[in-house]
Order: structure tokens, then sequence, then C-alpha cells
């Protein structure tokens, strides 16, 4: 019987340790893997985070941009990772693409990660270079149409929800347009406003300030509804009813992470979200706030990863 009452007290201190970990913790600076190249939503939004983490529990949340292979790479790091707290990643529902998408990635994102916290989505929108003749969505559908394989789009990876905007459009429109993967959204925007890619989807986000100074022209954008921060822009719906094609931003940690700090991370961000400044500042930028405890974030991850399945059946979305 001594080996079960060593069994036990085993138990016992494992049970008392874990709530004293989720107090302890940060001693130390944390990580926050952003696989995704510099200046797009996720590293802009990161940084925010991070911010109101590093002022919330009094510890450095570092952003560290590791992008590649469609957010694989930066994913597989944080999947490899301790599960103490101190790796986290910031993902999107390229994540839940990706699951479908990508058939050999060296990780599963339910399995591997567990959720933590949601943090914002928005709406995308459809611009061209200026040069290109089509004034409104129905003449870029019909220039495209016309002259099938010739025009491009941009994205920021396979994948990506600047990707699959892309996918859904060319078959919902029945065009053929080629798709030119980079390697960060910054890359693709360079890209469509120096003319050398057609078209991309974009996040408003970043994208309202290159509309307004006039280096790319809006077409559309991708909500159910007219952006508030672009009111003058139809919907793609108005010309292709049914489309719909949002980014949304989320953090997720290591499997076995303890579920006291996934917990204490949870609330923090909810309460950095819920915060005046952030929540009027993202207005502005066309961003809303997503709060969900970890289990419903569960939930919601599993539902787009079955939405974005039928997706890339239906458009035959392939990876490059």
């Amino acid at each position: 019987m001594r080996w079960a009452s060593r069994l036990g007290l085993a138990i016992l201190a494992a049970t008392i340790a874990l709530p004293a970990l989720a107090q302890s913790w940060p001693a130390r600076p944390v990580r926050i893997v952003v696989p995704f190249g510099p200046g797009g939503p996720a590293d802009v939004y990161a940084r925010v985070i991070g911010q109101a983490l590093t002022d919330a529990l009094g510890q450095q949340f570092v952003i560290d941009n590791k992008p590649g292979a469609g957010a694989v790479i930066g994913t597989d790091i944080v999947a490899k990772a301790a599960p103490d707290g101190y790796t986290l990643l910031m993902m999107s529902n390229t994540h839940t693409t990706n699951e479908t998408l990508l058939s050999n990635k060296p990780y599963t994102l339910m399995k591997d990660l567990v959720p933590v916290a949601p943090v914002n989505s928005s709406d995308l929108v459809m611009v061209v270079h200026p040069a290109v003749p089509a004034k409104t969505l129905a003449e870029f559908i019909a220039l495209a149409k016309k002259e099938p394989g010739k025009l491009s789009y941009a994205s920021s990876g396979p994948g990506t929800p600047y990707h699959m905007a892309g996918e859904l459009f060319k078959a919902m429109t029945g065009t053929d347009i080629l798709h030119v993967p980079h390697k960060s959204s910054g890359e693709a925007r360079n890209d469509v406003m120096g003319g050398h890619v057609q078209m991309m989807f974009d996040a408003v986000t970043t994208m309202k300030g290159s509309i307004d100074v006039g280096h790319v022209r809006a077409l559309g954008t991708t909500g159910e509804k007219r952006s508030a921060i672009l009111p003058d822009v139809p919907t793609v719906a108005e010309t292709v009813p049914g489309y719909e094609a949002t980014i949304w931003l989320g953090l997720m940690a290591p499997a076995g992470t303890p579920p006291e700090i996934v917990d204490r991370l949870n609330a923090e961000i909810g309460k950095a979200v819920a915060t005046p400044a952030i929540r009027d500042a993202w207005a502005r930028q066309g961003a809303v706030p997503m709060t969900m405890t970890p289990a419903a974030f569960g939930a919601f991850l599993q539902r787009d990863i079955d939405k974005w399945a039928k997706v890339v059946q239906v458009s035959g979305a392939k990876v490059q």
C-alpha cells in the first residue's frame, strides 16, 4: 500500500502546485510568436495585446515574427514549445483553413495547441492597382472573364484569409485569376501598389490608408454590410450575392499549458479589448473586439475548421 500512498501524495502535491504556478506566473518575459511578417494585422494587434499584457502582468510580452510556409513555421515553433505559459501563438483563420489545405503540417491545431482567447475581427477589402481599367466590381469580373488567366491576385501565402477570399471569389464568379503568394501581407501589398500584381484582398485595417491616398482602388468590402470606415465602397455581396470573407485573430498556447494560466490570460485579454482606448481605436480602424471563454473559443475554432474545409472543397483551392 506504500506505493498507493506515495501516488496519492504526488497527485495532491501536483494539485496544490497548479494554483501556485499560476500565481507566480509570469516570472520572466513571455514570447508571442507571430507566424506572419511585420506590418500585417496579426503583427499590429499582437503588439497592442502584448503591451496590454505587459502593463497588466508586470513582465514583458515580446513579439517574435516567424513568417513562412503559410504560417506553418511559426506555429510549429509554438506547438513544440514547453507548455509553461512562456510561449504563445498569435493566430488567425489562416490556421483553421490550413487544417484542410495543408495535409502534411507537422502539427494538428486542436491537438497540439490549446485555445486561449480571440482578439478581434475585421472585413477585407478587394483592391486593384489604378492602372486596371475596371472601375467597379462588375467591370472587373467582366474583364477577368474576357481575359482568363491574365489577371493575378496577391496574398500573404497559402491558406491565409487573403488567399481564401480570392479563391472564394473565383469560385463564385466563375473567373480564372492567377494566385501569386507572398511571404507576408506587406510584400503582397507592395506588389499590388507597384503594379506587379493587379488585385488583392486585404484587411481594411491595413489597406485603408493606401485607398485614401489613391495608391489602390477599392472595388468591394467583404462583410455582410458596408464597412463603417469605407461606407462609400459597396460590399462584394452587392454584386456577388452570398459572398462573405473576414479576418479574425486570436491566441493559442502549447497543449498542456496549465488551465490556470490559460484562464488568467483569457481574463486579461478580455479586459484589454474592452477598454475604451483600445475599443475606440480599433473601431476607427474597422476592427471589432472579440471575447469568449477558452472553451467557447475552442468551439469557434472547430466550427471555422469545418466551414473552411467546405470552402476549400468547393473552390478547389490548392497550395502552389
